[in-house]
C-alpha cells in the first residue's frame, strides 16, 4: 500500500478543497482522525470516505453484521487497543490477519498490529458504528471472579481490576457511540447495559450478575459517593479524560428492587456548540433570537421538556453575548458545561443556596445579563421579572408544551400579571428530532395522509425523504439529532391584546397572522427539506 497521507488523497480526487483540509486540520485536536474532524465539519460524509478509500486505494469495504467473524482472533487485539484505535480482528488466512478498520490509512496502528499479533496485517474498511458494535458483540469480559476479587472494593492493582477495565470500557464506548447516557439495569439475574444515542435507547451489553456489586463500587469509587450506601438515592460527579476527549459524567444511583440501577450522563465537552447558528434555528428564527438576546433587557424563556436541548441553546446564546464590555452570571442546577468569562453558580439546596436566594445575590454582583437555569417558583419567577424590568437581560427555562402556552404558566405563578406581560420579550419554544442518515436518505412520494397534514398547514409538498438503513446509522435510517423551533415574540401588539385579557386563541391568531412558524410547521419544513421524517415531527409535536 502506497503510504500516502488521507487529506491529501481527498485533495487529490477533488472530495475536498486544500482550503477545507487547512481548517480541518487546525480544527483537529490531539488524538482526533482527520477522518472525524471532516466528517464533523461536513466537508465529506462517512460514506464518501470509505468510498474513496476503496476505490482510491483499493482496500475493500467491509459490512460487519453480515461478516462471518472469526470470534477465536479477539484474544489477539486487547480490547482497550481495539476501542482507541476503533479496530477489530475478523479473518485469519495463514499469516495474514484481516483487520476491520475505521482509518485504514493509520499505518501507526497497523505497524502496532504487526509487531504484537506477529501476523502480516490485511486491512479492511467498516464504519466506526459498525466496529464498535462488534467489539461490544464479540469481546467477552471475564465475569465470573473470584470471591477476593469481589470483596475487594478498591483494587490494590485498579489498572488490571476487571471491574476497572469495565467501567472504563463503557465509558469509552458511551463516547464513540457519541451517546447522551448509559444506563446499568440490574435484573435478577443479569445485568442490563443500555446506552441512549440519538434519543433512543438500546441494550448493547448483558452482564452477569457476579459482575454487579464490584461494577457499582468502582463507579461509586469514580463519583465519590458512599460506598457503604444502597438505600438511598445518590448523585455524584467527575471530570475525565475518556479516548483523548475531556467528558463530565454525572453519575445517579436508584435503589431498586433488584439492586442499584445506575445512569451515567455523559457530556462531551469538545461537542458543546457555540455558535447560535449550529443550533437548527431556521433563517427567519435565528435572526429574531439574535434580536432577542441582543436586547439590552427583557425577559426570554426556552421551554420544552427534559433533553430537548434547552441549555444547549441558551449556552449558545451566551457564547454569543460574551464579551469583556458585559458581567454575565449563571445560577444553575447544575453546571453543565463551564463557559470561560462567564461566572457561573451552582446551586446547593443542603445549604440553603437555592434559585431565589442566589438571585438576590447575584443582582449585587453588578450583573448585566442573568442566566437562571430553570424557573421553578413563584419567587424566582418574581425576582427574574423585576430583574428584567430594572435593566438586566434575563435568560431562562420552563417546562411547557409550547411557547404561547408559557403565558398561563406563569401569570398562575402569583407574579402580577401586569408586571409579567411587561417583562417578557419572547418565549422559543424547542424540541430535539432525529436526522436523516446523509449516507442512505432516499425520496419517495408522500402519501395522501402526508399531503393532507402538509396541506391543512398551509403547505405543498411533492416529495418527503426517509432513510433505508446502512451499516454508518446501525440500520436505524437516522444519525444525529436537529432541533425544531417556535419563536413567540411579545412585541406591542401581543403585549396590547395581553394587557386586555384576550384569551390564548386569540394570541394565537395574531402570533399567526404576523408569520409565526409554531413547531410542527419548523418541522414539517425539515421534512421537506430532506433533513428529517414526518414520523419524528409528529413524535414530539402535538398537530391541531
Amino acid at each position: 500500500m502506497v503510504r500516502k497521507r488521507l487529506g491529501d488523497l481527498l485533495v487529490d480526487v477533488g472530495e475536498i478543497t486544500r482550503d477545507q483540509l487547512s481548517e480541518a486540520l487546525n480544527a483537529k485536536k490531539d488524538g482526533q482522525k482527520l477522518g472525524d474532524v471532516l466528517v464533523e465539519r461536513g466537508f465529506i460524509n462517512e460514506q464518501q470516505l470509505i468510498e474513496v478509500l476503496e476505490f482510491q486505494l483499493g482496500v475493500p469495504h467491509v459490512v460487519l453484521h453480515r461478516y462471518p467473524i472469526d470470534t477465536s482472533l479477539i484474544k489477539l487485539v486487547p480490547i482497550e487497543f481495539a476501542i482507541r484505535n476503533v479496530v477489530i480482528p475478523i479473518e485469519k488466512n495463514q499469516q495474514e490477519l484481516t483487520v476491520a478498520m475505521n482509518d485504514p490509512m493509520d499505518y501507526f496502528v497497523i505497524d502496532d498490529l504487526r509487531l504484537s499479533t506477529g501476523f502480516q496485517i490485511k486491512p479492511v474498511i467498516a464504519t466506526k458504528e459498525e466496529i464498535i458494535g462488534a467489539i461490544h458483540k464479540y469481546y467477552h469480559f471475564n465475569e465470573h471472579f473470584e470471591e477476593e476479587e469481589l470483596s475487594s472494593i478498591v483494587p490494590l492493582n485498579p489498572e488490571e481490576a476487571p471491574a476497572v477495565k469495565l467501567v472504563n470500557q463503557l465509558f469509552a464506548t458511551g463516547v464513540q457511540m457519541k451517546a447522551s447516557d448509559i444506563h446499568i439495569d440490574p435484573q435478577e439475574t443479569k445485568v442490563i447495559i443500555r446506552y441512549r444515542v440519538d434519543g433512543v435507547l438500546k441494550t448493547e451489553r448483558i452482564l452477569s450478575k457476579s459482575i454487579y456489586p464490584s461494577l457499582i463500587a468502582r463507579i461509586k469509587v469514580i463519583g465519590n459517593l458512599r460506598i457503604t450506601e444502597n438505600r438511598l438515592p445518590q448523585d455524584g460527579r467527575v471530570k475525565l479524560t475518556v479516548q483523548q476527549r475531556q467528558v463530565d459524567l454525572r453519575i445517579s444511583i436508584l435503589p431498586t428492587i433488584n439492586g442499584e440501577k445506575v445512569v451515567i450522563r455523559i457530556l462531551d465537552l469538545q461537542n458543546v456548540k457555540k455558535n447560535i447558528s449550529e443550533i437548527g434555528f431556521n433563517r427567519m428564527n435565528l435572526q429574531s433570537f439574535v434580536k432577542l438576546i441582543e436586547k439590552p433587557s427583557g425577559l426570554l424563556l426556552i421551554t420544552g421538556p427534559t433533553g430537548s436541548g434547552k441549555t444547549s441553546t441558551l449556552y449558545a446564546g451566551l457564547h454569543h453575548l460574551n464579551s469583556e464590555a458585559v458581567n454575565i452570571v449563571t445560577i444553575e442546577d447544575p453546571v453543565e458545561y463551564q463557559l470561560e468569562g462567564i461566572n457561573q453558580v451552582q446551586v446547593n439546596p443542603q445549604i440553603g443556596l437555592d434559585f431565589s436566594k442566589g438571585l438576590r445575590a447575584l443582582l449585587r454582583q453588578d450583573p448585566n445579563i442573568i442566566m437562571i437555569g430553570e424557573i421553578r417558583d413563584s419567587e424566582t419567577v418574581e425576582i427574574a421579572v423585576r430583574s428584567a424590568l430594572t435593566g438586566h437581560l434575563v435568560l431562562s427555562t420552563m417546562h411547557t408544551n409550547d411557547s404561547i402556552s408559557t403565558i398561563p404558566r406563569l401569570l398562575d405563578m402569583n407574579v402580577e400579571p401586569y408586571l409579567v406581560v411587561s417583562a417578557l420579550s419572547g418565549v422559543v419554544a424547542q424540541r430535539l428530532v432525529r436526522k436523516l442518515c446523509k449516507d442512505c436518505t432516499e425520496p419517495y412520494e408522500p402519501t395522501m395522509m402526508e399531503k393532507q397534514l402538509f396541506e391543512k398547514r398551509g403547505l405543498q409538498v411533492q416529495t418527503l425523504y426517509r432513510g433505508k438503513g446502512c451499516s454508518s446509522c446501525r440500520q436505524t435510517g437516522y444519525k444525529g439529532r436537529l432541533a425544531i423551533h417556535e419563536l413567540f415574540i411579545i412585541d406591542d401588539d401581543i403585549r396590547h391584546l395581553l394587557y386586555n385579557n384576550q384569551n390564548m386563541e386569540e394570541i394565537k391568531l395574531a402570533a399567526l397572522k404576523k408569520g409565526m412558524l409554531f413547531l410542527i410547521d419548523d418541522g414539517l419544513l425539515k421534512a421537506k427539506s430532506g433533513l428529517t421524517t414526518v414520523d419524528e415531527i409528529l413524535r414530539v409535536t402535538l398537530p391541531d
